[in-house]
């Protein structure tokens, strides 16, 4: 008997997870992208030009900082079980912003308890000396104490999972109907 598996479950049913994905129902598909925009899908469609979705593959951070682009990349994600990278860097991103000395500690304590303690629910993948090195970084929390593991997950983001996102069929898919739009 087969019982499903839950999001967020410990690292332990991540390796199951991946390994269902090919029976997962997700495909690599433009429809994918359009059930996460942040508008509605088709005013967002008409909004988004082919130069500006031809510009995320100019570099990593310009898919990052475009609201659509960050949109394409998280469906990307969902469809290879690995969003919690994007979503750890967006919480680390949101840290940054913070401003209250009292929030500074709760915050870091619960990124902390999501992304990087073993076992945490959304465990991002790190090497031991980072993960070690956050977790003394949580002793005194400051706007800077995710900085190498945030750093580690970018790079990981923009060595392998970017390049793949590139030649998806989401991002293909998506810069076809652009296009269309044009003809």
């Amino acid at each position: 008997l087969l019982t499903p598996l839950l999001p967020h479950t410990d690292h332990r049913n991540r390796g199951m997870r991946t390994r269902l994905g090919c029976l997962s129902h997700k495909s690599d598909s433009y429809n994918d992208f359009t059930a996460i925009l942040p508008d509605k899908p088709n005013r967002a469609l008409k909004r988004l030009s082919t130069e500006e979705a031809t510009r995320w593959a100019d570099s990593f951070d310009v898919l990052l900082s475009h609201k659509y682009g960050l949109a394409a990349f998280r469906a990307f994600l969902k469809t290879e079980f690995s969003e919690e990278n994007l979503e750890f860097w967006l919480a680390c991103e949101d840290f940054k912003k913070t401003r209250s000395a009292a929030k500074l500690a709760s915050k870091a304590q619960r990124i902390f308890e999501e992304f990087i303690d073993v076992q945490a629910p959304r465990e991002v993948n790190i090497d031991f000396q980072t993960r070690e090195l956050t977790r003394r970084n949580m002793q005194e929390p400051s706007l800077s104490c995710f900085d190498q593991a945030q750093g580690k997950v970018h790079s990981l983001m923009e060595k392998d999972s970017y390049p793949r996102f590139l030649r998806s069929k989401i991002y293909t898919d998506l810069l076809s109907q652009t296009q269309r739009r044009l003809s």
